[in-house]
């Protein structure tokens, strides 16, 4: 109650004081779907939390390959990637953890009751428009109260449908590369008249990523290859906009993604057998309308409904468990409503609510059939004046749990409790303040709260769950200095620098009560230290030749501050580096482009306790990537040749799944 006394208090005397600049004008500019990309950057300047944006053009001068690769290059991201095309990916942000971290996909979350993670190895970056992160509060505050209820959020907005003509226009694209790589994808899009817009995205990747790996064993070198890797999965999208008039639009998606893939299990010493097969099914469909009444007051409306499956079997295992099969449905809609009374104050009331339920292939699987209601509800306030921006919000989340019985299935050693109901307040605030008038030079803070309720396998997983813990608590604080400037039409340089303190309460970590029982308790307090820079700087010689240079840096100290007397006080969290970053380099000119770039990572420790021996050392990985567009009249080609991990260097960033060495990846992209 204290902290929302003073957010209240606080809030009050700085809208009292500054003005805001997010009217209903910018929302018109949305309505007719208006994007212009330098808008978009300067956002990333004047943002009142840390907001980093790469967008298409970006991605193909940075030499990013895939989705990983492109976080890579975002600073304060940690990212587990267990090797290979068809590996699973998850995201941290600032030692948050991966289920601190939201998922957007062209403005509707992304949603994982089961584990609590999104797994960003299924979306593929050729359907991509540009990838952006928030760490804090958005300052677009026309949104749906869901996108706030993280510590930070990633947003994949997806290639927007063309208004210029009505002509049909035709993307096809070919991958191929090492251990068996290869991928084509096509895109179909066309605008009907002026007002109803509609495309289609189909995209198949095949992988054997039966690529080689050492293992060192004293003084032995053991040289084998990946075996049980595969991978072979399809996703399609549809797309369509409608703009009703020139105050209504309809836009929906359509997604299905199929993903059959090999497990490797971990590499030991003389062996790697593993007969796990997972396959992962996914379809949602969504709906955003949009309105706008006069002048001061614009109302969007989202609708989803999302089924996935995971299909789990373990050949090896015939005698014992060799199944864990899961069914996940949400249906979720959202209500965001807002109010611009002039050209400074700016007001958005959101509410959601979302149905989530979870079954099963056994009471082994995962105890009982779980589901919960959600409800959010968001109001927020903006103020700014040309140098000063200020956001205020409140978020009240209440979380309903339930669980049935499994039918026939009458054990005393099943937990058959449900999860208690969780309701809270959570306060954030946020400005920005430009320095001098003359430059974009500007200085930012924030501060926001939140809290992430347990997820079902958390809550109910057989012998790991626990329906009575409590939600981790969390705080974040941000202190930072942004800088852009142009010198002539010639010259670019764009500077950022945040320190940040977080501290995550209640933290919800598994015990084990013997070498086959865990059970998830609350019990840990975790304080992180950190620091994000980064850099972009560009100069163009003439119309035809330029370098281009990007690069950023993190420091992260995230520590167990639980228990004093515990041998692990104060010692980092498992996977967590204390050093990351990335670079890269590239040379515009009129015949090949050229980019080199590189990622680092320090060493890591796979578990809290820091066994000795058991460190993962840190590593550099360079790649380099040649890359020509061509341009004959409507007709568009361009080849792409990368080659990663141009050192060979051999390592890992999960424990005992090492990543390829030494590839090439070849892109061919026609467009008319």
């Amino acid at each position: 109650m204290k902290k929302i006394v003073t957010f209240l208090g606080v809030s009050w005397m700085s809208l009292s004081a500054v003005a805001q600049t997010d009217t209903i004008t910018g929302r018109v500019h949305q309505l007719e779907e208006v994007t212009i990309t330098e808008t978009q950057r300067k956002h990333t300047v004047t943002s009142t939390a840390p907001l980093h944006l790469l967008d298409r053009q970006d991605m193909l001068t940075m030499g990013v390959t895939d989705i990983a690769d492109a976080l890579h290059r975002l600073p304060g991201i940690t990212i587990r990637d267990y090797g290979g095309a068809g590996g699973m990916k998850t995201v941290s942000v600032r030692g948050f953890g991966a289920k601190h971290t939201g998922v957007c996909y062209d403005g509707v979350m992304l949603s994982e009751c089961q584990s609590g993670e999104i797994d960003l190895s299924r979306y593929s970056l050729d359907n991509v428009d540009n990838l952006s992160l928030v760490i804090g509060d958005n300052d677009d505050i026309f949104i749906p109260a869901r996108q706030v209820t993280t510590p930070a959020v990633l947003n994949i907005q997806t290639l927007r449908l063309p208004t210029a003509d009505t002509r049909a226009h035709l993307t096809t694209q070919v991958k191929f590369g090492s251990f068996g790589y290869v991928s084509p994808f096509l895109r179909y899009e066309q605008n009907f008249s002026d007002k109803f817009a509609f495309s289609a995205v189909g995209e198949y990747t095949y992988a054997e990523n039966d690529y080689p790996y050492e293992l060192q064993n004293g003084l032995q070198t053991i040289h084998d290859r990946r075996a049980n890797s595969r991978m072979n999965s399809g996703h399609g999208e549809l797309n369509f906009l409608w703009s009703i008039n020139a105050v209504n639009r309809l836009s929906g998606k359509i997604y299905y993604y199929d993903n059959d893939r090999q497990l490797p299990g971990l590499v030991r010493y003389y062996t790697n057998l593993s007969g796990e097969n997972l396959r992962d099914r996914n379809f949602f469909a969504q709906m955003m309308y949009q309105t706008r009444w006069g002048e001061k007051l614009s109302l969007k409306w989202n609708t989803k409904f999302n089924w996935s499956a995971s299909i789990y079997e373990d050949a090896l295992k015939p005698g014992g468990i060799n199944d864990a099969s899961y069914w996940q449905r949400e249906v979720y809609t959202s209500v965001a409503l807002l109010y611009a009374p002039d050209d400074h104050w700016t007001f958005d009331y959101s509410a959601d609510y979302a149905f989530n339920n979870l079954n099963g292939s056994s009471w082994r699987a995962v105890t009982g059939r779980p589901s919960r209601h959600t409800l959010l509800q968001s109001a927020t306030a903006k103020y700014h004046n040309k140098r000063l921006t200020v956001l205020g919000r409140l978020l009240y989340s209440l979380y309903l749990n339930e669980q049935k019985d499994v039918p026939d299935v009458d054990r005393i050693d099943i937990q058959k409790n449900s999860a208690g109901n969780m309701r809270r307040l959570s306060p954030s605030v946020s400005l920005s303040y430009r320095l001098l008038e003359a430059y974009d030079l500007y200085v930012r803070a924030s501060y926001k709260n939140i809290f992430r309720s347990p997820t079902f396998n958390e809550s109910y997983f057989y012998h790991y769950g626990s329906p009575n813990l409590q939600p981790e608590l969390t705080d974040q604080y941000n202190i930072g200095v942004t800088f852009s400037h142009t010198r002539s039409k010639n010259w670019h340089l764009y500077l950022t620098l945040d320190g940040y303190y977080n501290h995550v309460k209640d933290m919800i970590v598994a015990i084990p009560y013997n070498m086959f029982i865990w059970t998830c308790v609350n019990i840990g307090k975790v304080y992180t230290y950190g620091m994000d820079a980064t850099i972009k700087a560009s100069y163009r010689f003439s119309p035809r030749y330029a370098l281009l240079f990007s690069g950023n840096y993190s420091y992260q100290k995230v520590e167990n501050r639980f228990n004093p007397e515990s041998p692990n006080y104060k010692k980092q969290i498992a996977y967590m580096p204390k050093h990351t970053g990335s670079l890269a380099l590239t040379f515009e000119n009129p015949w090949v482009n050229v980019s080199l770039h590189g990622v680092g990572v320090s060493s890591r420790w796979p578990n809290n306790d820091h066994y000795s021996g058991t460190m993962i050392d840190g590593y550099m990985d360079f790649g380099v990537t040649a890359y020509r567009q061509l341009t004959f009249g409507r007709h568009q080609i361009e080849a792409r040749l990368d080659l990663k991990n141009l050192f060979n260097t051999q390592y890992e960033i999960v424990s005992h799944y090492p990543m390829p060495r030494r590839s090439y990846q070849v892109t061919i992209n026609y467009k008319f």
